[in-house]
């Protein structure tokens, strides 16, 4: 199959926030197409971590390293001279967010600063995709999805560094990098991202299947919270494509999109979990409900993906059921089966794209 043009085979791609939840999957769906990837981050975030779990460590090439320190990220840049870069690393914890402000404002404003200067060093041709979230809208709670062209900022200190991380990279472009026609970039926007191998904290998912594997029900904060959910390959998907396009349409640079689900992925936290547990084939309460909010979450956040599916031609490839499968088979080998979880996720990937593929999506129809 020809996927995303055939853009990264044999191509050298960095991914910052490699050792992450969505940057383990970004790179080892890297190493799939054929590139070659450096990889940088501060270290593993989780026990137990899905990178080390799939052993990417010996297959990649691994910095350690912290975006917020800039000349070592501008050294590494400049000794790889990648053709594409995608920028995950992150500080992505809202809990977090309140327990260290300035640790977050730091990572997500500074770390994106620093990446940005780095690419802006290097002297040959480039395609840089900034990933932000969708928690970088100024959250008015209202029912239809936000659009690019609607206003950032936030409540909260993570969604306040995540505006304000877009607002670096649209100063970036207007100030350095659009006069480089031999670099381009874009933004991307997603959340509600879930999968097999997230272990961060605070995490609906996460939280179940570790109360799950010890006979535990879950405590939920907020069961009628609605979201709409999508599978982590969804957005990534989104991503690889808007590399891909951005590097052979000038028409994309410094542009921002969305990537999020199908409008039908919304559901409500309990429903989530409710229906994630029938993967697990268990006869306890799999949820309790505790009331404790300890910090400000939002009721409803959804994304307009109008953008993406014009300029790009994009569209999401899953169904609600078909996420919710995805994500509980792959915690449910791990957790229950024993499967080779390395084994599980290039199954999983491989799955994806022949669904696409079957669906009818550009990136995987494209030559």
């Amino acid at each position: 199959m020809v996927m995303f043009n055939d853009a990264y085979e044999g191509k050298k791609v960095v991914v910052t926030g490699h050792t992450g939840f969505k940057g383990t999957w970004l790179t080892r769906w890297l190493t799939l197409l054929g590139a070659e990837v450096m990889g940088i981050s501060d270290g593993i975030p989780t026990n137990p971590s899905m990178f080390e779990i799939l052993g990417l460590e010996y297959t990649i090439h691994n910095r350690i390293m912290d975006i917020r320190q800039a000349e070592p990220i501008s050294k590494a840049l400049l000794e790889f001279q990648p053709d594409y870069v995608f920028h995950l690393a992150a500080q992505a914890i809202v809990s977090t967010s309140y327990s260290d402000p300035l640790g977050t404002i730091s990572t997500n404003v500074i770390g994106t600063a620093n990446v940005l200067d780095a690419i802006r060093q290097l002297p040959g041709a480039c395609t840089a995709v900034i990933i932000t979230s969708d928690k970088c809208y100024e959250n008015v709670e209202w029912e239809w999805g936000y659009r690019e062209t609607d206003h950032l900022g936030g409540k909260d200190i993570y969604s306040a560094s995540k505006g304000a991380a877009e607002i670096i990279f649209h100063a970036y472009f207007n100030s350095f990098l659009k006069h480089r026609p031999e670099i381009r970039i874009a933004s991307a926007r997603a959340g509600n991202v879930i999968g097999g191998g997230d272990w961060a904290k605070d995490r609906i998912i996460v939280d179940s299947v570790l109360s799950w594997s010890n006979r535990q029900p879950v405590q939920i904060r907020s069961p009628e919270a609605t979201r709409p959910w999508q599978h982590v390959l969804e957005p990534l998907s989104g991503y690889l494509w808007l590399g891909a396009s951005l590097a052979t349409n000038a028409r994309l640079n410094g542009e921002s999109f969305n990537f999020g689900p199908r409008a039908e992925q919304s559901r409500r936290v309990v429903d989530l979990i409710s229906d994630l547990f029938e993967y697990w084939q268990q006869d306890f309460n799999c949820y309790q409900i505790t009331g404790n909010v300890p910090f400000h979450e939002a009721g409803l956040l959804k994304l307009n993906c109008d953008k993406a599916l014009f300029y790009l031609k994009w569209e999401p490839t899953l169904f609600y059921d078909e996420c919710v499968r995805m994500v509980g088979e792959w915690y449910a080998g791990f957790y229950m089966q024993k499967q080779n979880v390395r084994e599980l996720t290039q199954k999983q990937i491989e799955l994806y794209m022949h669904l696409a593929k079957e669906r009818g999506s550009r990136w995987i129809l494209s030559n």
